[in-house]
């Protein structure tokens, strides 16, 4: 704290901004390790329920106890565009579901574009985690060269060069690259983690999308 008190204005500056990276990453791995963890839980149980239940109809009723599983989204706007093109309503019984080639692509879409929105929520605030890590230690680096610039500019002033001089303005300096440090490897290190979890779940979506439209042609060449 005497480090930080201590230094100059500018690098100050540089130390607030630094905590603000590392108290937002902080905020943001909670809340993603949260958002990961249901997403995760809830797909292994969604994809139990569905390949024990035999009708569409049902596994629409049960879609709430798998609420956070990005794969119950795939499986209403699937389902929902099936129905809409057989001018059915949700809840209706799959008797007499038959998908036509037109229904089919419809539903192919449907499934891409929810896809295409689940994982960007997955990823959402993903970015600020990659720009914290890539940025705050080029920050901190700045405050450093800032407050050496300083340390040299009062030992120009003192006409004094000793390491009792010198030594307290260069620690000063160095806490800037140490405090940017601190903010960026945790930031880096949950956006590596929290990349290879998305990308685990958007290929358990591709997998259900294809399984899902399996379904709906069989039901085609039935008709």
């Amino acid at each position: 704290m005497d480090l930080i008190l201590g230094a100059g204005p500018v690098v100050k500056l540089v130390l607030a901004v630094l905590v603000y990276f590392s108290v937002v990453s902080w905020a943001i791995i909670f809340f993603k390790l949260r958002v990961i963890q249901r997403a995760t839980r809830d797909s292994e149980r969604f994809l139990d329920f569905f390949w024990a239940k035999k009708r569409f109809d049902a596994i629409g009723q049960g879609l709430r106890d798998y609420a956070h599983s990005p794969l119950t989204v795939l499986f209403r706007e699937g389902y929902q565009e099936l129905l809409k093109s057989q001018g059915k309503r949700p809840g209706e019984e799959d008797e007499g579901l038959v998908a036509d080639l037109g229904g089919a692509e419809n539903v192919e879409r449907a499934l891409r574009r929810a896809m295409t929105q689940e994982t960007h929520r997955l990823e959402k605030f993903l970015t600020f985690l990659a720009t914290t890590g890539s940025t705050a230690p080029f920050i901190g680096l700045f405050g450093t060269v800032w407050g050496i610039m300083d340390a040299f500019r009062g030992i120009g002033k003192t006409g004094s060069a000793s390491l009792a001089v010198v030594a307290p303005g260069i620690s000063e300096a160095l806490v800037a690259t140490a405090i940017g440090l601190v903010a960026a490897i945790p930031a880096v290190m949950a956006y590596n983690h929290f990349v290879n979890k998305v990308n685990v779940l958007t290929g358990e979506m591709d997998n259900f999308s294809q399984e899902f439209l399996n379904i709906v042609q069989r039901m085609m060449r039935r008709g």
